[in-house]
């Protein structure tokens, strides 16, 4: 479909934008390998062209793509080079060649969920915040709402719920005012999850107004990491909360069905503590969990993801007497982060740490 590609395009400028146009629409479809390799397309022809504007477009949907695929050090790498190129002027004198969204209001947003996982908390939030003070300068709802999204799941990695409900109301209430369907539902999960997270939990359900089946139905709609793990979060607390373990066993079932995917890290975390939540039966099943999703996170550099992996495992080994394992292994992670010891995860990684040397 796409043979000599630069040659086509280098004769009809027009068909970036709807190459661009295209790559987009993977992205909201979750097809990340697909806009993967348009944008390389796209960087070999903006190195071929000697195109910086273009060479940024293709950077951040490659960094983006990476992202979702959990490749982070890749992504971070194609991102921040992405951020480097940004020329707000530049931008704004383009015309057959702009996108949608702004690239730099893209880049610094994803930048700052892709340094969560690598272990970064302070740092993303700082790149969030700088995309959302972009989209404010730029004074362009579709930018403002895409910005305001991107650094409420900053806040939601961070566990920051209040921060993220925040968020997800001013976002709701644009998305709604300017039509922003594909967003709004974005702001909707944030929200509910937010609500879920502080104990809200029958308010959010009669929002949310999810049950497994329709969970299971967006979960096949190809959603992005982050709302993935953000439904799977609010269905742990939602089946340990109202003793909905069938509707536990149907996400474990979902969960099988995507473990081994390059969402698996966060896939077999969060299928451990669904397993947890069945009862002690299920122990040795969520401890060969949390051990694949520190594997996993490994692999990828995900040191945030290697983190919670690792606080649930010392917790569980703790109970079966194993305080001393568990102590070593939970240490030698939490050692290694430099910054984000206000987040909760590190804060609840330290108490841990602190009971098991007592």
């Amino acid at each position: 479909m796409h043979e000599n590609l630069s040659e086509r395009l280098s004769y009809a400028p027009e068909l970036l934008s709807a190459l661009l146009g295209l790559s987009g629409q993977y992205l909201a479809q979750g097809k990340f390998r697909r806009v993967y390799e348009l944008a390389e397309e796209l960087q070999r022809l903006a190195q071929a062209v000697h195109d910086p504007g273009l060479l940024l477009r293709a950077l951040t949907l490659m960094g983006s793509a990476e992202f979702e695929m959990g490749e982070f050090l890749l992504a971070k790498n194609h991102l921040e080079t992405a951020i480097s190129l940004y020329d707000r002027q530049r931008e704004g004198s383009l015309v057959g060649l702009r996108t949608v969204y702004d690239p730099g209001v893209a880049c610094l947003g994803y930048a700052g969920a892709t340094l969560w996982h690598l272990g970064y908390p302070d740092q993303a939030l700082t790149r969030s915040d700088e995309a959302f003070a972009l989209a404010q300068e730029l004074s362009n709802p579709l930018n403002l709402a895409l910005a305001e999204l991107l650094r409420g799941y900053v806040r939601m990695l961070r566990r920051e719920a209040r921060a993220a409900q925040d968020i997800a109301e001013r976002a709701l209430a644009l998305c709604s005012e300017q039509g922003f369907t594909f967003l709004f539902a974005g702001a909707d999960r944030l929200q509910s999850w937010a609500l879920i997270d502080q104990g809200n939990t029958a308010e959010a359900i009669a929002q949310m107004q999810k049950d497994v089946a329709s969970l299971q139905a967006a979960w096949k709609g190809r959603l992005g990491r982050s709302a993935r793990i953000m439904l799977i979060e609010a269905w742990i607390k939602i089946a340990r909360v109202v003793e909905r373990l069938s509707a536990a066993s149907e996400m474990l079932a979902i969960a099988d069905e995507n473990q081994n995917g390059y969402q698996g890290a966060d896939i077999s975390r969060l299928k451990g503590e669904l397993l947890l939540s069945q009862g002690r039966s299920k122990l040795i099943e969520a401890e060969s969990c949390f051990q694949r999703a520190i594997e996993i996170a490994r692999k990828q550099s995900a040191k945030s993801i290697e983190l919670c992996a690792t606080t649930s495992l010392a917790r569980l080994l703790a109970k079966q007497d194993r305080r001393d394992e568990a102590r070593a292994m939970l240490a030698d992670i939490y050692n290694w982060f430099t910054e984000g010891f206000a987040t909760a995860h590190l804060k609840d990684a330290k108490a841990l740490l602190e009971e098991l040397d007592t």
